[in-house]
Order: C-alpha cells, then sequence, then structure tokens
C-alpha cells in the first residue's frame, strides 16, 4: 500500500494518497487545491488517481477536487447527504471501496457538519485492525470537531454537537485501539482549539487522553467542546459555500499580472486592496500607504481571509519571486480576485517617497514606560478568546483579528491605539487594517502578550 499524509503548515491541512500498489489504483482524500504534488507522487508510485474523496465542505480552504478530476479524469466522492453543484459520486454509510488489496470503507460521522464522513482504511481486506482511519473534521489529535461553524446556514451547534457526540461513539471509538487515525487539520486550526502538533495518533492514545472523548455525558460534551473556541475567520462560510459549486479552476503555475505604477493606482483607485506579503518588520520600514500588512511567513492565507473581504479584487506588494506564491495560497481559500502585483516594489518606493509609510512598532519595555505618557490611550488585545485566559494586559479592550474589520466602530479612530496578540505577527495585519480605515495613531508591541510577561516578571 501507498499512504502518503501532506501536511500544509500554513492551513494546518492534512491531506492524503492512498494506493494500491498490486493495482496501480489510487485515491486522494481532502486534496488542497494546488495539486502538482499529488499528480508527482501518483506518477512516480505508478499509480493512477481514480477517486478524490471529500471528508465534508470545508470551510477553511478551498479543496482541488475539481482541479484532481479536471487533470486526471477522476470521479469526485462525498456523503450520499453532500447536494454538489458538479457531478459527484454519493457515498453511502457502509460503503467499501476496493482498489485491490487495499479497501476504504465509508462511514457517516456527522457532527461537525450534517454531511461528514470518515474513511476506514484496511491494508488487507482480511485484518482483524483497520491500518488507520482518516476523521476529516470529525475527530482530531487531543480534539474533535468544532459543531458551530455551520449553525449560521442552517444548523444549530445543539443539533450538530448532537450527532458529533453520536458519530464519536458509535462510529469511531468501535474502531481497535491500535489503529491509527490521520485527521485533516492539526495545531492552529479554527476547526478546534485544542489540537495537537502531531499529525497522526491511535485511537487507544485518543480514547484515554483526548478530553472531548472522555467527556461522562453529552450535556458536558456539548460544554467541553463549545467553551472557547477561536471566532471563524470571515471566510469560512464562503468557502463552505464555494466548495459545493462548480467554479473556477486554479492555474497554479499561472504567474499574476505584472503591473506598474499607473495601474497599480488605477487598480486601487477602483476599490482594490492592496496585501503586502512582507514581513511585519520590513512592512514597519516602509510600505506604501494603504496597504494591509499579511505576511507570507506566516498563515497567510488564513489572515488575509480574516480580513479581506472576499468580493474585492486584491493588488500584491511582495519581495520579488514570491508572487506567484502569494496568488497560490491565495487561491486556496478561493481568493481569485488577484489582478497583479506591484513590479519593482522598492524601487517605487525609492522614487515616491511621499507614497510611502512607516509603522509604529513598540517594544513590551518601551510601551510599559509609555504608557502612563499616552493621552486617551486605546489599546486593543486581538488574541482569540482561549489565549485570554493566560491573562490579558490591564485596561484592554478585547476583539479577535478576525471580527476587527466588523467591530471596527466600537474603536476611537482620533485615540492613539496599540495592538497586541501573542508575538507579533497578528498585531501587524490588526494595526495595519486600522491605518488602512483611518486610524491616525496605532502602533503594535513586539513580541506581544507574552513579551509583556517577561516584562512584568523581570526585576525591578
Amino acid at each position: 500500500m501507498k499512504f502518503t499524509q501532506y501536511y500544509l503548515d500554513c492551513l494546518s491541512h492534512a491531506s492524503y494518497l492512498i494506493g494500491d500498489e498490486t493495482t496501480g489504483r489510487a485515491v486522494v482524500v481532502d486534496p488542497q487545491r494546488d495539486i502538482a504534488e499529488y499528480l508527482d507522487d501518483a506518477k512516480a508510485a505508478g499509480l493512477t488517481i481514480e477517486l478524490v474523496l471529500e471528508t465534508h465542505f470545508h470551510a477553511d480552504f478551498l479543496s482541488g477536487h475539481l482541479e484532481l478530476a479536471a487533470e486526471t479524469g477522476a470521479a469526485i466522492g462525498f456523503s450520499s447527504l453532500a447536494e454538489t453543484e458538479f457531478e459527484s459520486r454519493k457515498l453511502a454509510d457502509g460503503e467499501r471501496i476496493e482498489l485491490g488489496e487495499v479497501v476504504l470503507e465509508i462511514r457517516h460521522t456527522p457532527g461537525h457538519t450534517p454531511e461528514s464522513i470518515s474513511i476506514v482504511v484496511w491494508e488487507h481486506s482480511d485484518d482483524e485492525v483497520p491500518y488507520g482511519v482518516l476523521t476529516g473534521d470529525t475527530l482530531f489529535i487531543g480534539d474533535v470537531g468544532r459543531p458551530d461553524l455551520l449553525s449560521s446556514i442552517g444548523f444549530t451547534r445543539e443539533e450538530l454537537a448532537d450527532k458529533l457526540y453520536d458519530s464519536l461513539h458509535t462510529k469511531l471509538l468501535t474502531l481497535p485501539d491500535a489503529t491509527r487515525v490521520f485527521p485533516a487539520h492539526g495545531a492552529g486550526s479554527a476547526c478546534g482549539k485544542n489540537l495537537s502538533t502531531e499529525t497522526s495518533s491511535t485511537m487507544g492514545e485518543q480514547r484515554s487522553t483526548n478530553y472531548a472523548l472522555l467527556a461522562k455525558d453529552k450535556q458536558t460534551f456539548f460544554d467541553l467542546v463549545t467553551e472557547g473556541q477561536p471566532p471563524a475567520p470571515g471566510y469560512f462560510v464562503y468557502d463552505a459555500v464555494l466548495n459545493r459549486k462548480d467554479r473556477e479552476l486554479l492555474d497554479e503555475h499561472q504567474l499574476p499580472t505584472a503591473l506598474d505604477l499607473a495601474t497599480f493606482d488605477e487598480l486601487v483607485a477602483g476599490g482594490a486592496m492592496i496585501v503586502d506579503g512582507r514581513d511585519p518588520e520590513e512592512f514597519a520600514h516602509g510600505h506604501i500607504a494603504g496597504s494591509v500588512n499579511v505576511g507570507l511567513n506566516g498563515r497567510y492565507a488564513e489572515f488575509a481571509g480574516s480580513v479581506v473581504p472576499s468580493d474585492v479584487d486584491i493588488v500584491l506588494v511582495v519581495d520579488p519571486g514570491f508572487e506567484l506564491e502569494a496568488k497560490n495560497r491565495l487561491g486556496r481559500i478561493g481568493f481569485d480576485r488577484v489582478v497583479g502585483f506591484l513590479e519593482h516594489p522598492f524601487v517605487v518606493m525609492a522614487d515616491h517617497p511621499e507614497r510611502v509609510r512607516h509603522a509604529s512598532r513598540m517594544t513590551a519595555t518601551e510601551f510599559d514606560e509609555r504608557r502612563s505618557d499616552i493621552e486617551g490611550l486605546q489599546l486593543v488585545d486581538i488574541r482569540n478568546p482561549g489565549e485570554l485566559e493566560a491573562g490579558v494586559i490591564p485596561g484592554a479592550l478585547t476583539i479577535p483579528v478576525g471580527q476587527l474589520p466588523g467591530r471596527i466602530d466600537e474603536l476611537d479612530r482620533e485615540a492613539p491605539t496599540v495592538v497586541y496578540c501573542a508575538g507579533g505577527y497578528r498585531s501587524s495585519v490588526a494595526a495595519s487594517v486600522l491605518r488602512e480605515a483611518g486610524f491616525s495613531d496605532v502602533s503594535d508591541i513586539l513580541g506581544g502578550y507574552g513579551a509583556w510577561q517577561e516584562v512584568q516578571a523581570a526585576p525591578a
């Protein structure tokens, strides 16, 4: 058996290639939208991708099932409960897919979404213990899928939590302890609150250590899995809907259009947003006025999708050579309206210093020393609710970064404003959003809350 896990750190997303080496038949499960790696690996192993299986309608990324189907002729399989605009194979509960010696068993496991499935993998049809189970977003390592993401489009979290509890206990916990567990996401994903950095486990380990599986009853389970969840990024509903649709395909090899300054200005004047993908420190040293900073070296697509509307054109400012990467990473969440990138950005900024802005960043020590001297200070903590348990800088307003665009009117645009997160990446995103919205005096804290804590703990 060929079994490969692909882990995409920037979206905490796992996908899988499973093939039977005796027949050369293979499937891909929960693929990312740029598919070259699956194609290359299948070709190298002498495998033909015949089927693309989706464990559910993903909300956190735009899946590559249409791209793979177009490239390979593979069928697309969803739960029989799923309705799609494109042709798809309806997978029944208990259905077995025989690739040869390798057999896949479909188990309906609703809860994270109504149409969620898990896929039990048998290396040989007569094995007593399965090789593993692909759990999608039903069961994670250290957590379970949150049941509240779809409540906004027709399902209550109570309904889904009830289904999730039953799915876990009747469909997954019935598997032997030695069964390997392969989820669709890991630490950092907003699809749960306690995901491990480990990308696989066993049913036995999860049975004994996963807090949600240890709940004594349904009510306890509900309370545990709904409390302290991070706010869903703004693009989640957009992607959950788009994954059902017949849509444009991503050309992962097509470079975005190079823009001269005049064309760049024309697009921005027409409503395009400038997304600067450089690191926060580079951005702080100099950037085009009106830019939003989302660094490519972080969770670029997730936070771009949190603060950039899905219905606007995007122009990119990136270090030369990273234009295609930026476009494709936005494409992974269905943000296809990248209309180009500013050509020679450093030359433009050098030639037009009047267009350049600098971002104020202060160390935790500087903030602590100067705080009392900043009249009317507005301090904003943009971490997620679960992070606040570690503490908050006294006097801070709490607005998660993903909610900031929708709650910006809660803040005073004229007041001097300082924002902070856990380490300094998200605070640069948030500060740039505020500046783009007309806030005149915005700084963020280098090193975030962790650095501030260290200052407080240091001897006087």
